[in-house]
């Protein structure tokens, strides 16, 4: 840890021993992590079909589900991500919090099974599912809701005799992604969206066609100060926290959403959870 790491870590944590309490302790644990943010971007690029322009794509992503955050919440985000009519959904993983110890019902099937979109609904492991020995129970669960896996594979959207493409790896934590097997036999000259749950990956995306990625993982931190800003991410989380990153090797944009729940700490603060709603634009 170098110098200027170490002294915002401190200040930050100073600041948090001195600042989070009384009425900040109660708004970063009850009333910030219930407040959604719906992020509206636009995605434009002449690879883009005429026939797209318009085209909806909702991510979600890092629900942390039975770590302070409940299946009654988790059902009121599905209405919401709903009543955007979104034409694609697309989970970026961590679904529970820790698979191992999580009591699983139907009922976290049934609210998948509630998310609507006529071109499908798509997710990627993220490192909690593969923890605890969850890897193959939360795949039968996304598999019953109707959630398709891309695992070191991709898919074509089709739409009015256009296309673009969306790929994703499996977990670079505790997964085996291989982007190249992702992309094989993939239209190279196709819009591509990739699917990834670590955002530092895209060091490595920039060696592959790829157009867009989106990732999680991070949470944005969680915890964010004035002047100093978050205080602690997870590994393949330290470079791109949260928010727009654009890259000039080959165009390449991310996308890192900062989640819906949380983990380790049930706080958020200057931190919402947040939705990304796409625009596709030829």
């Amino acid at each position: 840890m170098n110098r200027r790491t170490f002294l915002k870590r401190a200040i930050g944590s100073l600041a948090a021993i001195f600042g989070v309490g009384g009425g900040t302790y109660y708004y970063a644990r009850d009333v910030e992590p219930r407040m959604l943010s719906i992020h509206e971007e636009e995605l434009a690029s002449a690879k883009i079909p005429v026939a797209f322009d318009g085209f909806k794509i909702i991510q979600f992503s890092d629900t942390h589900i039975g770590f302070h955050y409940s299946l009654d919440q988790f059902s009121k985000l599905v209405d919401k991500i709903n009543d955007e009519h979104p034409d694609l959904i697309v989970f970026t993983g961590d679904l529970v919090d820790e698979p191992h110890t999580y009591h699983w019902n139907n009922e976290l099937i049934q609210i998948l099974e509630k998310l609507q979109a006529n071109y499908g609904k798509y997710w990627i492991y993220g490192n909690h599912d593969h923890g605890g020995y969850g890897t193959d129970i939360v795949k039968n669960v996304m598999d019953k809701a109707g959630f398709q896996l891309l695992k070191n594979s991709h898919t074509s959207i089709e739409h009015n005799s256009g296309q673009v493409v969306l790929a994703g790896i499996d977990d670079v934590m505790l997964g085996r992604p291989d982007l190249e097997s992702a992309l094989k036999d993939a239209d190279a000259e196709a819009f591509t969206i990739l699917l990834a749950h670590e955002p530092d990956y895209a060091d490595n995306t920039i060696q592959f066609p790829v157009d867009v990625q989106l990732s999680g993982h991070s949470h944005g931190g969680q915890v964010r100060f004035p002047f100093i800003g978050h205080l602690y991410t997870p590994l393949y989380a330290q470079k791109y926290v949260q928010g727009k990153h654009t890259f000039q090797e080959n165009n390449l944009t991310l996308y890192v959403n900062r989640g819906i729940g949380t983990t380790r700490l049930p706080y958020r603060f200057l931190c919402k959870p947040e939705i990304h709603v796409f625009q596709l634009k030829s």
